[in-house]
């Protein structure tokens, strides 16, 4: 009879292995660690190992809803989903209309993606949100030809790294908190918003005020790709939109006599592409630009718009500043420039509960034999958790979503499998330590 194997790299249908073999392979520094830790949590590790599978059924089941920014059919099934599974967890869940602000730049009212949000009281301390958003970056169809699929140590599909993974996540953290029979936290809650991708306009301000509800808010994006890591720190983002009027004439028999609004458009982007400082994270590009719609007429309207970053909230007033001042040095006489500069998200700036809550989660993973990260400085991604930790109540951590690559690519975007089964265990513990006091602040 030959010995029973696990595969490291399990499929979609069929893992091939008991459970204590799995932990084993998925986890080899586990068996070692495993003794010295209390029976709670050794039934933690087992649970969430249990749930390698079904995660990859969540994510199939995820990926297979196109769900873009502002595909609010698709975003409204995938809500229904949500709210059903948590309501299934005993979770008391309500979905939420969401809108744009009458005064953003480019959605201007529109109605958005619905967010869920769902609590459960418990008997412990302290409430602990966890947070994660279901919108992704693609235009509907392309899933279609991208479809949920299971390859050696990866599962991919469009928006799984970013953010369903996360959504997953949240998911089972929550199913599994409510099999062990789990209520030692004051309260437990989720948000899953649908227009994150586009700024969270809709959903920005409920995220803060539950911020400064919550004592912990635990935020899924990406955990990393070579190494897994945390993050305390995430970028400012702001929107610049610049429109500039000319005068129209005929291209070909009198454009001297028209003002070329696209030229000065041209200008002014030119101008200001190197604006910035990099050791400050502050950086614009140009991401989007129209202009005339004939071909023999000289164009007399022309809009573009910019992705600015920077490290700092104040940081952003430097820009704004730069912008203003080049736009009065004008390439064509007799245009007019007109900018609005819209700051989308704030920088996430970690507080010392922040730092100690991050210390406690490398020590969580450590009990793995895996060690975590923890990123201070922004790379110029921007998320919710900027929001939640806007004036927080207590502490806020980012990225305790999956392992994976390929975030807003068209072709190209995975989880690892591998961090499955130790991001579940991560947040699983997390809610029990912060939800029961067992972290003093």
């Amino acid at each position: 009879m030959k010995p029973a194997t696990c595969s490291t790299r399990p499929t979609l249908t069929h893992l091939g292995c008991g459970l204590l073999l799995c932990l084993a392979a998925l986890l080899p520094a586990t068996g070692r660690a495993q003794a010295a830790l209390p029976q709670a949590v050794q039934a933690v590790q087992a649970r969430a190992t249990a749930q390698l599978q079904p995660v990859l059924e969540t994510l199939k089941s995820l990926v297979a809803v196109e769900s873009g920014s502002r595909d609010l059919d698709g975003l409204g099934q995938l809500a229904g989903l949500v709210a059903a599974r948590l309501q299934a967890a005993g979770m008391e869940t309500r979905i939420q209309p969401a809108q744009a602000p009458d005064f953003h730049p480019q959605l201007k009212g529109a109605k958005l993606g619905a967010m869920v949000y769902a609590t459960r009281q418990g008997s412990g301390q302290r409430k602990v949100l966890l947070i994660a958003h279901m919108d992704t970056v693609y235009p509907r169809g392309m899933g279609q030809k991208q479809p949920f699929r299971v390859d050696g140590d990866k599962a991919w599909g469009l928006g799984i790294s970013d953010d369903k993974g996360g959504v997953a996540l949240v998911l089972h953290t929550v199913e599994l908190l409510a099999e062990l029979g789990f209520k030692d936290y004051a309260q437990l809650g989720v948000l899953i918003n649908a227009d994150e991708e586009i700024g969270s306009p809709g959903s920005s301000a409920t995220i803060a005020r539950l911020g400064s509800e919550y004592d912990a808010v635990f935020s899924f994006e990406g955990g990393g790709f070579d190494s897994d890591y945390v993050r305390l720190a995430t970028s400012s983002i702001a929107i610049v939109e610049m429109k500039v009027s000319g005068r129209a004439s005929h291209a070909g028999a009198n454009p001297e006599g028209g003002r070329n609004a696209l030229y000065e458009m041209a200008h002014q982007i030119l101008k200001s592409r190197q604006f910035g400082d990099p050791a400050k994270g502050l950086k614009i590009n140009w991401t989007v630009a129209s202009s005339g719609e004939t071909r023999n007429v000289i164009p007399a309207s022309a809009t573009a718009v910019a992705d600015v970053r920077s490290l700092s909230n104040e940081d952003l007033d430097l820009m704004e500043a730069a912008l203003r001042e080049s736009i009065k040095d004008k390439l064509i006489p007799d245009t007019r420039i007109e900018l609005v500069f819209h700051r989308s998200r704030p920088a996430f700036q970690a507080n010392a509960v922040s730092r100690k809550l991050a210390l406690h989660a490398q020590g969580v993973f450590k009990e793995l034999g895996l060690a975590l990260g923890v990123r201070d400085r922004a790379t110029g991604g921007g998320t919710d958790a900027a929001f939640a930790g806007l004036r927080p109540h207590g502490g806020v951590l980012e990225s305790f979503g999956l392992r994976g690559f390929g975030a807003h690519s068209n072709d190209n975007e995975y989880i690892l499998i591998d961090s499955i089964v130790p991001r579940l265990y991560l947040a699983t513990r997390m809610v029990m330590d912060v939800g029961s006091g067992a972290l003093g602040w």
